[in-house]
């Protein structure tokens, strides 16, 4: 832990960028990773892992729900919090944090009900079969009772992220991973559990990790820390960070009507291999946006604190150098791809049909994400400064305003190759969406600096 209370305000940006964003950076992958690894051992369960496998991921678009409902109360609070440490109000961003807490609890508690008594309807919907459905059934009604431990973990780490304690941020994740890694194969194959073992592991592992986090929140080493006092709700209080918190969730929680989007058009133009090919398309858009995204948490206690602060200068360093390392590596993995795509495909594939089709999707498919650095630059620093209505306004135009609309209607333009078109949907929103950021960013920005010089 670091004994300056102030080191976000004096350690050079640079520096401050770099000790923040790499843990954020590898806590993302690693959380990545042991999702990818989940799968692949139930893939493995003998003579029932392709069914399995295919039943559990009829419930990553829930899941996916229940970790953006997580970041609708985090990734709300903890940048407020950061802005009000800032501005030396240590009660109101302990007040924040024990709010957020008892919203994250009852969040909670809705969805484990709502999980337990409606999962296999919400599954049918998102595309299970006879075949499948009782796979994931089996997996989903173990997990949703440690949905409070997946709430806990990923809502309340956000405020350890925003208090400058990223390395502690990160152990959060890597001890659920490193568990989950261990006790899947026990779970599944030693004790012959199958699914039902691979959910019981997970929710094991996220039990742990949730118990970091909150022996760190309720701890000494804290900044901030949990105090029961500061647990009644204040509408003043909590309302604000869940209006923050919005343009988050509909980030995460739109992806599961995306997949669906993209999915059925793909199945009418192209068949099974157009769809196979956007579960590789997908899975490396992920690895594209996870550092992104670290970067922008790692950037975002600079920024949201010196707000606070009203220090406009550094503030202003910090998106700047954000600005040129998100778009360095934007361009960096877009160059990559588009000179060795056959080489991510491969990651996940090795049918020379499925390797060929998804060579020149891929291309397609990414051929705008030089520009992505810009488009989470800007986002992650509106939520930086608390700026709720700019950062839910770039998150809706981009996924709902632009990409829904544009599967449908390219393949209406483009009729000679409807599959192809399909793909196109993503480029073209993509660089309507950062034009359209850039500009009120622009603005936006400039308004912000004025309001603390």
């Amino acid at each position: 832990m670091n004994e300056n209370k102030d080191f976000l305000k004096t350690e050079p940006v640079g520096k401050l960028l770099l000790k923040l964003a790499l843990p954020t950076v590898t806590a993302q992958i690693i959380n990545m990773l042991y999702n990818i690894v989940d799968r692949i051992y139930i893939g493995h369960i003998p003579d029932i892992g392709d069914k399995a496998l295919t039943g559990v991921g009829v419930c990553m678009p829930l899941i996916m729900i229940v970790t953006a409902f997580a970041g609708f109360v985090g990734y709300g609070g903890g940048p407020r919090a950061s802005i009000f440490m800032g501005k030396g109000d240590h009660d109101t961003a302990e007040k924040i944090l024990g709010n957020c807490f008892v919203v994250q609890f009852i969040i909670s508690v809705l969805l484990t009900a709502a999980l337990l008594l409606w999962n296999q309807d919400f599954l049918m919907a998102f595309g299970a079969s006879e075949n499948t459905i009782g796979y994931a059934v089996a997996y989903m009604n173990v997990y949703a009772m440690g949905t409070i431990f997946v709430q806990m973990t990923l809502g309340m780490n956000a405020f350890i992220t925003a208090q400058g304690f990223a390395r502690t941020g990160m152990l959060s994740v890597l001890i659920g991973a490193v568990a989950n890694i261990i006790l899947d194969p026990i779970f599944i194959f030693g004790f012959g559990m199958g699914v039902e073992g691979a959910a019981w592991a997970t929710i094991i592992s996220q039990a742990m990790s949730c118990a970091w986090v909150l022996i760190f929140l309720f701890g000494k080493k804290t900044t901030l820390k949990l105090q029961t006092k500061n647990m009644r709700l204040n509408g003043k209080i909590v309302l604000p960070c869940m209006a923050l918190g919005l343009s988050a969730f509909i980030m995460q929680s739109s992806e599961s009507i995306i997949s669906i989007c993209f999915n059925s058009s793909l199945l009418k133009y192209g068949g099974d291999i157009a769809v196979g090919a956007m579960t590789i398309l997908t899975s490396v858009m992920q690895f594209a946006m996870l550092p992104l995204q670290g970067l922008g948490q790692g950037a975002q206690p600079i920024i949201s604190y010196n707000y606070g602060a009203r220090n406009a200068e550094r503030v202003k360093a910090a998106f700047k150098l954000l600005l040129k390392v998100s778009l360095t590596y934007s361009t960096l993995l877009w160059a990559t791809i588009m000179i060795f795509p056959q080489g991510f495909a491969f990651m996940f594939t090795n049918s020379a049909e499925l390797l060929a089709f998804t060579k020149s999707a891929l291309r397609i498919y990414t051929a705008c994400l030089l520009l992505f650095g810009i488009q989470m630059a800007c986002q992650m620093t509106f939520t930086a400064l608390g700026n709720a209505k700019a950062s839910i306004t770039v998150a809706v135009m981009r996924k709902f305003i632009l990409l829904i609309p544009l599967i449908y209607i390219m393949p209406q333009i483009f009729r000679e190759d409807q599959t192809t078109a399909v793909y196109m949907a993503e480029p073209v929103a993509d660089f309507l969406a950062v034009s359209f950021t850039a500009v009120l960013f622009y603005f936006q920005f400039r308004k912000s600096l004025r309001h603390i010089s």
